[in-house]
């Protein structure tokens, strides 16, 4: 069974340049877990199940503890804490950044990383 947050939007101060650092920028960010057990969908209650509020609640404290400069380390964070505490087998985070100016445009830049539970 997987669980699939897509499009979790944020405004952070991620980026290499000194704008990005000063005036921050939107990025979305998509995770999806493969629950090592299927325990919520038997009982049907929320305290068997990964909470989804706990979830993009950790997502946004990842974000807003510091200012990344690559997406590389700020998707490899989100998805190291996922693993660690949830009770997932696999965690995939994709982390997006549509405004990433380059010649020429692009829709968006990403980043994606799988972490497995050891």
């Amino acid at each position: 069974m997987t669980i699939e947050l897509h499009g979790i939007v944020l405004h952070a101060y991620h980026g290499v340049l000194d704008e990005e650092r000063r005036d921050g920028q939107q990025f979305l960010v998509d995770v999806e877990l493969d629950l090592e057990h299927e325990q919520a969908a038997r009982s049907d209650r929320i305290e068997d199940a990964v909470d989804y509020r706990g979830v993009v609640a950790q997502v946004r404290s990842i974000s807003d503890a510091r200012a990344y400069h690559l997406l590389e380390a700020f998707a490899a964070a989100i998805a190291d804490a996922l693993v660690a505490d949830w009770p997932v087998a696999v965690v995939r985070v994709r982390v997006r950044k549509p405004d990433v100016v380059l010649d020429p445009p692009v829709e968006y830049a990403a980043v994606s990383v799988e972490r497995r539970r050891s």
